[in-house]
């Protein structure tokens, strides 16, 4: 399955892995490489340049394949601008194949230093947007491709709330640069679809979740097995950020601080990165954010990379020629 996405990065699918904070490691990154998509390397997972490097090294020897490493741009979080210095300067000494960035856009970051320096190593930029307007911003500020994301994504979708159905047609038709779905991405009806609005492929996270490779308590597989695509909401609209994640006691009391006028103050406990290990190692996803998308209710067993992503094209392709035979 050949697109200017596959072409661009030399991989046999058109399908990326989208940044997981506390599982996009390189176990699962190298996973999805092999089995001819294209991995993900999440760096906010690292705090040092020894660690973050190792883990760029040790992506490599699992894998000889391309693989995309996330930064998530959101100084106002608390990282600060010494460690996304540390990010950027390593990720051009390293010549990674591609950078997806997410948050502030990085031409607008430290006056685009980054994004020239990243460029001029010959790395692949990537811009995950919510609108048209940000996605001709991106292709014309040099980026390589955007990923257009829907509503229906985990994590921070753009408060325009443009479903991909719409979103993905309209930055095709105005951008020149690849486009990406992302947002509802699950399996080879999805990326069949992305296709026929004008994607070169798809971006998908959650669905990566439940494969055999990412390191997680099976009462995760479990539970995104029986959770229904009605089971996320939006919240931190009042807070100027908003997300999408799994309905659970942590997410319902964050519901209750908005609906009352609360702060970020109240909610940051509640949403905190500190409750992970309790989410992913223990299987406890009542406590704190589990970051997934609508596409969970299209998430029905645990495969392996190669299982899911071989499954996805041939389904996809099959779709593809059938409808293609329906109507000639």
């Amino acid at each position: 399955m050949n697109t200017r996405l596959t072409e661009m990065m030399g991989i046999n699918y058109p399908i990326v892995c989208g940044g997981m904070m506390r599982l996009a490691y390189p176990p699962l990154c190298a996973a999805i490489s092999n089995a001819g998509g294209l991995g993900n390397l999440t760096a906010a997972m690292y705090e040092d340049r020894e660690s973050f490097r190792g883990a760029i090294q040790e992506t490599r020897r699992l894998t000889d394949k391309p693989f995309i490493v996330n930064v998530t741009l959101l100084p106002s979080i608390g990282v600060s601008d010494d460690r996304y210095a540390m990010y950027f300067d390593t990720l051009t000494d390293e010549r990674v194949a591609a950078v997806e960035i997410s948050g502030t856009p990085l031409h607008r970051y430290q006056n685009g230093f980054y994004l020239k320096k990243l460029k001029d190593a010959g790395v692949k930029l990537f811009h995950k947007v919510g609108s048209v307007r940000h996605g001709k911003s991106a292709e014309k500020a040099g980026y390589d491709a955007v990923f257009a994301a829907g509503v229906e994504e985990g994590g921070h979708p753009l408060n325009e709330n443009v479903a991909t159905t719409v979103l993905t047609p309209r930055m095709a038709e105005e951008l020149s640069i690849p486009v990406i779905t992302t947002g509802g991405m699950a399996d080879g009806r999805g990326l069949a679809a992305a296709l026929c609005l004008g994607a070169e492929g798809v971006m998908m996270a959650s669905r990566f979740i439940n494969t055999r490779e990412c390191a997680v308590h099976e009462k995760v597989h479990e539970e995104l097995i029986r959770r229904q695509e009605n089971e996320t909401v939006l919240y931190g609209n009042s807070i100027g950020l908003q997300g999408r994640a799994l309905l659970n006691e942590s997410i319902r009391e964050v519901l209750k601080i908005e609906e009352r006028g609360g702060g970020l103050e109240e909610i940051i406990p509640h949403i905190a990165g500190a409750l992970g290990d309790e989410i992913w190692q223990k299987g406890d996803v009542e406590r704190g954010l589990v970051a997934v998308g609508q596409s969970i209710g299209l998430i029905h067993n645990v495969l392996t990379c190669k299982e899911l992503l071989d499954g996805i094209v041939q389904d996809a392709e099959a779709i593809l020629k059938s409808n293609l035979r329906r109507f000639s």
